[in-house]
């Protein structure tokens, strides 16, 4: 049995790798493909053995979330903005306010080193402390706005599957950590006259490390979202090419259903200017349908009895009935979508 999942938390390809070794791990598992492009994942088992229940627990004890995908549907076209675009203004927000705090503290910071003016009450010894804490008040924010890091990353850690997070929530948060150190250092040597231990630690500040690490990690997160985004919008354009409903023939009247609900063997009426839901051989009628969409061909290809029509295409002409050969995921534009996702 082959069954698809949503996955939540996964944010690199050491998230993914771990997620398919959780659910590989279980009994009766054929097959596990993670995409990490659609946060989703799609697992051959022996339902025999496990079930969906044991799937998603393996997913969430690595530290991630799992659900069950919902009845595929081929046309998601929506009103408000997509989960990729919300995540692309997240990304952009997260890096302004970074850059807006990063900045001045890495002006502050190593502005001197490039013999660019820094203000008088930064200099000296005297001045230390109140140059190491203004430092301090400049990481924080960025911190902050950049908290899903921490939070990913500790959590994987706790379940033992660090991942980039990780890596980027322990490397800052070292940074910040000897800062806040020295601070105390400073403070201690001004307040006992011990003005070299006070210089020693000024110069061994290294908030804007933490700072940089946190902003320049976040710009990377934001071209990849981008990219993201344009691959989403590929697949999203690929699933609006097919209509939202059909109309077929029950108990001898025409009735209007959703595209998802016609069946394999339904009679499916084609009206002129309309597409086509599913794919399906022609039982009445002639027509032309313009496969521009799937094909490239700009020229309508003339349809007769026993001829195939293919879902996504357009009905220029003729009123046709066909019989449904190929619905749901079978169709070729879903087809087609599904090779998209897995390249």
């Amino acid at each position: 049995m082959k069954q698809k999942y949503d996955i939540t938390g996964m944010t690199c390809s050491a998230c993914s790798t771990h997620v398919e070794k959780s659910v590989k791990a279980l009994e009766g598992i054929n097959m596990v493909n993670v995409n990490l492009l659609c946060n989703s994942m799609e697992v051959d088992y022996d339902e025999n053995i496990v079930t969906d229940g044991d799937i998603i627990k393996a997913v969430q004890s690595g530290g991630y979330g799992a659900s069950v995908k919902g009845a595929e549907k081929v046309n998601t076209k929506t009103d408000g903005p997509t989960p990729q675009e919300e995540e692309i203004k997240n990304m952009k927000f997260r890096l302004i306010s970074s850059l807006v705090f990063m900045l001045p503290l890495f002006y502050i910071s190593m502005g001197h080193m490039m013999g660019l003016p820094i203000p008088h009450f930064f200099h000296g010894v005297e001045n230390s402390l109140v140059y190491a804490f203004t430092q301090l008040l400049l990481t924080l924010p960025v911190m902050y706005i950049n908290r899903k890091f921490y939070i990913n990353g500790f959590k994987s850690l706790w379940h033992k599957a660090p991942n980039m997070d990780t890596l980027i929530a322990i490397g800052s948060s070292a940074s910040v950590i000897y800062g806040i150190v020295a601070i105390y250092n400073i403070g201690y040597g001004l307040g006992h006259g011990n003005f070299s231990l006070a210089e020693s630690y000024m110069m061994d500040l290294y908030f804007e490390s933490a700072s940089m690490i946190l902003t320049l990690i976040t710009l990377g997160k934001f071209l990849e979202a981008r990219s993201k985004g344009k691959t989403g919008d590929a697949i999203r354009k690929l699933m609006e090419l097919a209509p939202e409903t059909a109309i077929v023939i029950r108990d001898g009247a025409e009735v209007e259903i959703p595209s998802g609900e016609v069946k394999k063997g339904d009679i499916v009426v084609l009206k002129p200017g309309a597409r086509v839901a599913v794919d399906g051989i022609i039982k009445e009628g002639r027509t032309s349908i313009d496969e521009s969409a799937l094909t490239g061909e700009s020229i309508p290809v003339e349809k007769h009895v026993g001829d195939r029509v293919i879902s996504a295409t357009v009905n220029k002409g003729g009123y046709v009935i066909f019989e449904a050969e190929k619905v749901g995921e079978d169709t070729t534009l879903s087809s087609i979508i599904r090779l998209v996702e897995e390249a």
